[in-house]
């Protein structure tokens, strides 16, 4: 009798389970404007006057000639509801209580309130999706900027990565990077120092899949990050907060740590970060904060959007000063 009601729990289980995926997707199917629900990432055109206006600069961490990236994504809430995520090329990922869908225009609009800009008004967001692409527009400040987006790719991996050799990326030279405008970075006794709030560091070399290993040392109050492919931040800060998507150890916006293991100011600490497609592992202090997370799309002040691309890592310079002893990067082979 006992085993005979397990079976029947279990059917009985699974039968739920399996209607509410099919209710899930059929309503998915057939709201209105549906063909929105995903992952997106865009880039925003914008004129020199816009430029100008919004005191951005251009060859820097927020545009260059072709933009500034972002991302978007769009899901079901409930039965007819559309919500979702953007980040802009400052912040972090910010919630959308409404994406709303014009069926006698085929349009889609959102507003969102400002995060770091000291500006009072909402920015609002139209756009339409054609040959699936999304193009549209958005007012910030008073200034339109144009954008396109293109559905994020998934990134997945069918085999495991085959890992090449390490190499050093801190030398003398400098010659492993791109030696930023307004640079701060010096190496002094082999150690590599941003004095002072500077420009970026940027690798020549590009990757896809890789494992990194630093070990840095930031003073009392200092922020600073490392982008994995240039899109992705792993935050470093210190301040004494909770765990949370922006704290130290955690994917800015988008992934908390799973614990807060940081040390005191001017400590060396350590990061070992292994990335394959979206799915990273972060060791901070020898602890693992994060564990084979995928990231949902790019963080702000990404070089670009182009996530199906290979890319460069970075190291943030515009915000305070930072030391790194060891920057070590292994790429993967296939």
């Amino acid at each position: 009798m006992e085993l005979k009601l397990k079976s029947f729990l279990l059917l009985f289980s699974g039968a739920i389970l399996f209607f509410s995926i099919f209710t899930q997707v059929k309503a998915q199917s057939t709201v209105p404007g549906s063909e929105i629900i995903g992952k997106w990432d865009i880039t925003v055109t914008i004129e020199d006057e816009a430029m100008e206006n919004l005191g951005l600069f251009r060859h820097g961490l927020y545009a260059d000639d072709e933009g500034f990236p972002a991302w978007l994504e769009v899901k079901l809430s409930g039965f007819s509801t559309l919500v979702g995520k953007f980040v802009g090329y400052e912040g972090s990922a910010r919630p959308i209580s409404e994406v709303k869908y014009n069926a006698e225009e085929d349009k889609y609009s959102f507003s969102i309130p400002p995060q770091w800009m000291n500006i009072d008004e909402d920015l609002y967001f139209e756009m339409s999706i054609e040959n699936d692409e999304l193009t549209g527009y958005f007012i910030l400040d008073g200034n339109q900027l144009n954008f396109t987006g293109v559905r994020a790719p998934s990134l997945k991996r069918e085999n495991p990565p085959v890992w090449g050799s390490p190499k050093n990326l801190l030398d003398d030279n400098l010659s492993s990077w791109v030696i930023p405008n307004n640079n701060q970075f010096r190496i002094v006794d082999g150690i590599l120092v941003n004095e002072d709030v500077g420009g970026n560091m940027v690798t020549k070399e590009v990757y896809n899949d890789f494992k990194l290993s630093v070990e840095f040392k930031l003073p009392e109050g200092s922020n600073s990050g490392i982008y994995l492919r240039g899109r992705y931040e792993l935050q470093i800060e210190d301040i004494e907060s909770e765990t949370s998507e922006i704290s130290m150890g955690g994917i800015y916006g988008f992934i908390a740590p799973a614990v807060n293991v940081p040390r005191s100011a001017d400590e060396w600490q350590t990061y070992e970060v292994t990335l394959v497609g979206r799915h990273v592992t972060v060791v901070h202090n020898g602890i693992e904060v994060i564990s084979n997370r995928p990231i949902p799309g790019i963080t702000g002040g990404s070089l670009n959007s182009n996530e199906g691309e290979p890319g460069p890592l970075m190291i943030q310079g515009d915000h305070g000063p930072i030391e790194f002893r060891k920057f070590t990067v292994t790429p993967a082979l296939n």
